[in-house]
């Protein structure tokens, strides 16, 4: 991955177009709401997926191809446009994308009834959530208010987990109550998409609009050099925490069968429930604690989470497949914390929006890559050997996350003497 330059010139184009006062709240809301109905549409299939196994007769490998294609599309859609010298008002600059607004196509939702058609829906789910998920983050992080130092990468935290519990709630509701349920929920979801989107075209833009913003638009994936040396040492931690998330979200229904074979239709969606949930309580709970430590906490939870999941194969069932989950939940939620605090906290306005997008191409190849090799391990091992295998792997990366993390505190204590010497 090639890096971009960082520094911020004296007349950067993303500062002209800010919003002040009312707007400027009112679109950090928008945007966080966008942001989290995005992920709630991501997570709404996951109480389906044994509704379409019975109907369309899928395989472990195909839900989990069904549910990676989203996530290999938002890595696709969520780069950031390439930045390249320009002249802008009679001085040096860089091109900023044309728009922070999440596109208006990124309502788009759609259902299906085959094994085909659901990765084609999926797919295109995907491109909409990759372009509107990395135009609302970056525009929460150009709406930051300095009074408020912080609330924009809190909300980029919490608004997914939080969209994620509310997807899979919503969904289980109407699997439990509504008549087709595979149907209902998307077009409760495509209504409030349409409110959004006719919401967005009248937010005030926060990028401004000037002349080569088209050609601007190439993906063009970097890494900030500010940020490379704390995301090569917090990765391992993003890559456990989102692996752990994608095989709740993927394989859980199939796992909480394979424990309670006579348990409930709800019983078997609810599973990611717990996980996100959670996760989004962590991301509050911890919002001022430090944010180093707050990683190494994460890290250190994958292991009884891993190690209480795996229990509910041996006998202790249900309750410690949920818990296991809530576990796993409050890694996902304080990794995610500590990591992003660690990345963005130090950086200017146009590095921190590259590196958004540097952790969301990470955060979902996590999600997805993993859970399809589970979905193909299940298929030649079964669901209860893939299971243990991928505990262990998580709990390996996990424990070479905490040894990474700890050469880090041990680096930045023995730099802070320097520092103060210097003053």
């Amino acid at each position: 991955m090639s890096g971009v330059t960082s520094g911020t010139p004296a007349h950067c184009p993303l500062l002209v177009g800010r919003t002040r006062g009312k707007n400027r709240a009112a679109s950090f809301v928008l945007d966080t709401s966008i942001l989290a109905t995005l992920l709630a549409a991501s997570s709404a299939p996951t109480p389906l997926y044994p509704l379409y196994q019975e109907q369309c007769s899928l395989s472990a490998l195909a839900v989990t191809v069904v549910f990676a294609r989203t996530h290999w599309r938002c890595c696709g859609l969520c780069l950031p446009p390439e930045r390249s010298p320009t002249t802008w008002a009679g001085a040096p600059s860089w091109r900023a994308p044309s728009s922070r607004r999440p596109p208006p196509w990124s309502s788009f939702l759609a259902s299906a009834d085959s094994a085909g058609s659901l990765t084609a829906a999926r797919l295109l789910q995907g491109v909409a959530t990759g372009a509107a998920t990395s135009a609302a983050g970056a525009a929460l992080l150009d709406l930051e208010n300095p009074r408020h130092p912080g609330r924009s990468a809190l909300a980029n935290t919490i608004a997914p987990v939080a969209g994620m519990a509310a997807g899979v709630l919503l969904s289980i509701l109407l699997v439990r109550f509504a008549p087709a349920p595979t149907v209902t929920v998307y077009v409760l979801l495509a209504v409030l998409f349409a409110a959004q989107a006719i919401a967005v075209v009248f937010t005030t833009e926060t990028a401004h609009r000037h002349t080569g913003a088209l050609r601007s638009l190439r993906p063009h994936l970097g890494i900030p050099p500010g940020a490379r040396r704390t995301l090569l040492s917090t990765g391992t931690a993003v890559v456990a925490v989102w692996a752990l998330g994608g095989f709740y979200s993927s394989l859980g229904p199939a796992l909480v069968r394979l424990v309670a074979p006579g348990a409930p239709q709800a019983a078997r969606g609810m599973v990611f429930f717990p996980l996100s949930a959670t996760a989004a309580l962590t991301v509050w709970a911890l919002r001022r604690a430090e944010p180093l430590a707050t990683a190494t906490g994460g890290c250190l939870t994958v292991l009884p989470a891993a190690a209480l999941t795996l229990s509910g194969l041996h006998g202790a069932g249900l309750p410690a497949v949920y818990g296991g989950a809530a576990l796993a939940g409050a890694a996902f939620g304080a990794v995610s914390q500590g990591v992003l605090r660690l990345l963005l906290a130090p950086l200017d306005e146009w590095d921190r929006a590259a590196t958004l997008v540097a952790y969301y191409v990470l955060s979902y190849l996590s999600m997805s890559l993993p859970a399809v090799a589970a979905g193909a391990a299940t298929q030649r091992y079964g669901l209860g050997a893939t299971s243990h295998a991928y505990a262990a792997i998580a709990a390996l990366l996990a424990a070479a996350a905490l040894t990474a993390l700890a050469v880090s505190r041990r680096r930045t204590a023995t730099a802070r003497p320097a520092t103060d010497h210097l003053r």
